[in-house]
C-alpha cells in the first residue's frame, strides 16, 4: 500500500534544494528509501509531500512505503515497525541497496526539511 502523503507536492521548487537533490541523484541507484507514515498524521501530511517531490526530482525509484496505524495507547503498529524501532512518524530510513546497511535516518521533525536532513547525512 502506498502512502497518499508521499505524492509529490506539485509546487515544490527543486531549484531551492539543489544540493539535496544532487546528493540523492548521485546515490539514486545505490539506495533504498523506506518511509513509515500515516495519511492520518499531521506531521506526515505536512512533510512527506515535499519529500516525495524531492525524491521525484532526484529520480529515486527505490522507495518503500510502510503505512502506520496508531493504537489507543499511542503506540504505532504496521509493517517492520518493531524491526526498525519506529516510535514516531514520519520516519525515513535510507539503506544501501546492496548491503542493507542503514546510511541515514530522519525521525518526525528537524529544523530542516527531510530531504535536506538526509542529504546532509549521506554527503
Amino acid at each position: 500500500m502506498e502512502l497518499e502523503t508521499m505524492r509529490p507536492n506539485p509546487v515544490w521548487d527543486a531549484e531551492s534544494y539543489d544540493d539535496a537533490v544532487a546528493t540523492f541523484e548521485a546515490r539514486a541507484d545505490d539506495i533504498v528509501v523506506k518511509v513509515w507514515g500515516g495519511d492520518w498524521c499531521k506531521d506526515c501530511r505536512s512533510q512527506l509531500p515535499d519529500f516525495g517531490a524531492a525524491l521525484d526530482a532526484a529520480g529515486i525509484e527505490n522507495v518503500e512505503h510502510y503505512p502506520v496505524e496508531k493504537e489507543d495507547d499511542g503506540s504505532k503498529t504496521g509493517p517492520n515497525v518493531e524491526e526498525y524501532g519506529i516510535e514516531l512518524i514520519p520516519t525515513v530510513v535510507v539503506e544501501d541497496a546492496e548491503t542493507g546497511e542503514e546510511l541515514a535516518r530522519f525521525v518526525e521533525e528537524e529544523d530542516v526539511p527531510i530531504a535536506v536532513y538526509l542529504a546532509e547525512q549521506l554527503a
